[in-house]
C-alpha cells in the first residue's frame, strides 16, 4: 500500500473544518487540522486534530518536515496574520506546496453606512468623529485595549470568551458564538439601543446578518479592512475549491 499524501491545514474557520469534511473521507489522505486554541471550546473537525502554536517559522518548517506533509492550505482568519506569514516562510523553507483559503471579503450594497478602518487605533478614532455612545463591538476579545480610553462610549462586547483588561471601563460582555441570525441580530441592536456597529471585514454569512440588521437601522458601521495576505501565495474562496487544489497536488505528486 502506498504512503498516504499528507495535508497540513491551519484552520479554526468554518472553511477549514468544512475543507475537513470534504478531505478526509478520501482514503489517499491523511488530513490534519491545526487549531491556535485561543478558545477554550473550539469546535472541532474531523480527522486528525493538533492545538497550539508550532515555534514560528521555524518551528512549523521543522513540523512540516518531520511529518512529511505534502501540501499545506493556510484557512485561518483572515485577520491571522501571524500565522498566515509564518506559514508562507515555513512552506518555502520545507518546499511545501502552499495555499491560502479565504472567504471573500463583505461588499457594502445601498442603504449601508459603512466606515473604513485601518486597525482597531483607527476604528477607534472613527468611533470618536462620529460621537458613537452605545457600541457593539464584535471584533473579538482580542485588540479591546484599542478601545479602552473612549470614556464617553458604552460599549456591548460579543466574544467566545471572556476578554481580559485592558479593555473599556464601561461595557457589557455577550458571551455567544456564530453563525448569528437576522432577527437575533435586529433585537441586540434595539434592546441595547445601539447607536454605531464596530467589525472585522471578516466575510462569509456567519456573522454577515449583523450587517443586514445595522442597515434596516441606519446604524453606521465602522469595518477594519483585512490586511494584506503574504506575497505570492495562491488564493481560493471556497472549501471545494481548495479540496480541489488538494487532489491536483495529489495527481502531480505521482
Amino acid at each position: 500500500m502506498s504512503e498516504p499524501f499528507r495535508v497540513l491545514v491551519l484552520g479554526g474557520t468554518t472553511e477549514s473544518r468544512r475543507l475537513a469534511e470534504i478531505l478526509v473521507p478520501d482514503p489517499r489522505l491523511q488530513v490534519t487540522s491545526s487549531l491556535a486554541g485561543r478558545v477554550s471550546r473550539p469546535s472541532l473537525p474531523p480527522g486528525d486534530v493538533r492545538i497550539g502554536g508550532f515555534g514560528g517559522a521555524d518551528g512549523l518548517a521543522h513540523w512540516l518536515r518531520a511529518h512529511q506533509v505534502d501540501a499545506l492550505i493556510d484557512a485561518t482568519h483572515p485577520f491571522a496574520t501571524v500565522i498566515s506569514h509564518n506559514a508562507a516562510l515555513a512552506a518555502a523553507t520545507a518546499h511545501v506546496p502552499l495555499l491560502a483559503l479565504r472567504r471573500p471579503s463583505w461588499v457594502p450594497v445601498a442603504g449601508d453606512d459603512w466606515h473604513p478602518a485601518d486597525g482597531l487605533p483607527e476604528a477607534a478614532e472613527v468611533l470618536s468623529a462620529l460621537g458613537a455612545r452605545r457600541v457593539f463591538l464584535t471584533t473579538g476579545r482580542m485588540g479591546l485595549a484599542a478601545f479602552a480610553h473612549l470614556d464617553a462610549a458604552w460599549f456591548l462586547v460579543r466574544s467566545v470568551d471572556a476578554p481580559e483588561p485592558p479593555h473599556p471601563s464601561r461595557m457589557d460582555v455577550l458571551l455567544d458564538r456564530g453563525p448569528f441570525g437576522l432577527n437575533g441580530e435586529r433585537d441586540i441592536l434595539r434592546r441595547h439601543r445601539i447607536d454605531t456597529l464596530v467589525t472585522k471585514d471578516s466575510g462569509g454569512a456567519a456573522t454577515a446578518p449583523k450587517l443586514t440588521a445595522a442597515r434596516e437601522a441606519g446604524i453606521p458601521v465602522v469595518v477594519v479592512r483585512r490586511p494584506a495576505g503574504a506575497a505570492g501565495v495562491p488564493v481560493v474562496t471556497t472549501s471545494s475549491e481548495a479540496a480541489d487544489w488538494v487532489v491536483r497536488q495529489l495527481s502531480g505528486s505521482g
